[in-house]
């Protein structure tokens, strides 16, 4: 079975457990339920007690807002983020477009919570790999000396000054890759479209990453989360009033050589795949926040997640690492129910 094949049924029994909740519902409750898809993934949406008119008009604005943010944030198709790379590799300063600003600026204060672990300005080492591509690449790895030459010039977000509503770029390896973060952004700017609308209770899941506002009827929202290495779901998670749920992991975009995984979280201290960690699952009020914090967190590894979790603040991490043991935190040991029982758990002290 291919990769992408596989990954696409992986999805599919993510996105219906996260809809378990519903399988019971009777038929009479007030639940709208729409899927379209834009940033190469599924996107869902569950409203709950939501009046049938504006139901259809959240889906609709919401299909078209994904659409045209999908199309503006991407890393190797034309659109804005493209032609800001162009702009950025001048180093001469540039008025930057108003729709690409507020997404930069962002992602560079992220990733200056993260220590520099969510590196939005590593394109280049991301294309090296061959991720840059409508299809998983196939290898082969990239030379030594050219990801060498690319982690010797140090690409950062901190390369990248923002005055007002100018950008300059000081290195010219810089090139954004918002994939580990854009995906957050546009889930906060889904949500906050829903509660302009007057929607109060809502799931917006992008491929089993996700934020929910409310709660579905007067049970919270289940959702669950992918094990890394066997089909189907590892834990369930029990959501409601504002809470997002993020998880990076290695089995997304990856190749395999002599029985080796290559993946697409690339370590920029290394410039090779992160290789410590499967997947890393965190809860945060913010998408974007919670998107940015598993990469950081996938790279930072068993040794440093706990550190940087503080860093970012954020208070619910579950980390899975390469011999399938997994680390949390007590807070969230709280909140995971598991379907399948890890072989060892491994508490850290607590995060706050």
């Amino acid at each position: 079975m291919s990769c992408a094949i596989r990954n696409r049924l992986y999805l599919c029994l993510v996105l219906a457990f996260t809809l378990l909740c519903m399988a019971c519902t009777p038929q009479d409750e007030p639940v709208y339920h729409d899927q379209f898809f834009a940033f190469g993934t599924l996107i869902d949406l569950t409203l709950y007690d939501a009046e049938p008119d504006t139901a259809t008009q959240a889906s609709s604005e919401l299909e078209q807002l994904f659409t045209r943010m999908h199309s503006d944030w991407h890393a190797w198709h034309p659109g804005l983020l493209q032609q800001t790379n162009r702009q950025l590799a001048t180093l001469e300063s540039f008025t930057a477009d108003p729709e690409i600003l507020p997404l930069i600026r962002e992602a560079n204060r992220l990733s200056g919570l993260s220590g520099g672990l969510f590196n939005p300005a590593i394109g280049k080492l991301i294309a090296l790999w061959g991720f840059h591509n409508d299809e998983l690449p196939q290898g082969p790895i990239p030379p030594k000396n050219a990801i060498m030459a690319l982690v010797e010039q140090a690409p950062s977000s901190t390369d990248v000054s923002v005055d007002g509503g100018r950008l300059n770029n000081h290195n010219p390896a810089v090139q954004y890759d918002l994939g580990a973060f854009a995906k957050g952004y546009a889930i906060d700017r889904g949500i906050e479209l829903l509660q302009k609308l007057g929607i109060r209770n809502a799931i917006l899941n992008a491929g089993g990453d996700l934020r929910v506002i409310g709660q579905h009827g007067a049970r919270p929202w289940r959702i669950g989360i992918r094990h890394p290495r066997q089909p189907g779901v590892l834990a369930a998670i029990e959501l409601s009033g504002d809470e997002s749920v993020f998880t990076s992991g290695d089995y997304e975009r990856y190749f395999e050589i002599d029985g080796n995984r290559y993946h697409h979280i690339i370590d920029p201290r290394s410039g090779y795949p992160a290789n410590a960690t499967t997947s890393v699952t965190v809860i945060h009020s913010d998408a974007a926040t919670a998107d940015a914090a598993a990469t950081a967190l996938f790279v930072a590894g068993p040794e440093l997640w706990a550190d940087v979790s503080r860093q970012m603040g954020i208070h619910y991490v579950m980390l899975i690492d390469r011999q399938g043991v997994v680390h949390m935190n007590p807070a969230m040991q709280s909140r995971v129910v598991f379907e399948t029982q890890p072989r060892n758990i491994k508490l850290s002290a607590p995060l706050s």
